[in-house]
């Protein structure tokens, strides 16, 4: 039969429980707090991000009011410069309109007197269309 050695157990008892403490305070103490080191990092990075986010969004909130500032003033200043090129257009047209009204007038002067001119010069000359034609009459 077995013959169980009580000295053998008592000693492999002690060893194991010298092996549990050694490794205890050896590898499961350190893991274990190394464990919770890695959780406390985690949390204050946590409230670190959320502080961060929250200073994004004011960030955020700030750029978005810079930018519709400037859109509105890129707009105003692009309306600025549609207004002045409209009125400068406008005084451009009127002054083109003003000369081409007094080089109208100036035709229209010069017209009348040709036409004054060849009215004129066809009276002058009636007496020899009248012999002319009285000429060709008298051949028919």
């Amino acid at each position: 039969m077995l013959d169980i050695h009580w000295q053998l157990m008592l000693f492999v008892l002690a060893l194991f429980l010298t092996l549990l403490v050694l490794l205890n305070n050896m590898l499961f103490q350190p893991l274990v707090k190394f464990m919770d080191d890695r959780d406390a990092s985690i949390a204050k990075d946590l409230e670190a991000s959320k502080g961060l986010s929250g200073n994004s969004d004011e960030l955020n909130a700030k750029a978005s009011d810079i930018i519709s500032n400037a859109k509105n003033e890129a707009a105003g200043i692009r309306q600025k410069a549609i207004d002045d090129e409209k009125t400068l257009a406008g005084s451009k047209v009127a002054s083109k309109q003003s000369e081409l009204d007094n080089e109208y007038e100036s035709f229209v002067e010069k017209l009348t007197s040709e036409k004054e001119n060849l009215k004129n010069s066809l009276l002058s000359q009636m007496p020899l269309f009248k012999e002319s034609l009285k000429a060709k009459f008298s051949k028919l």
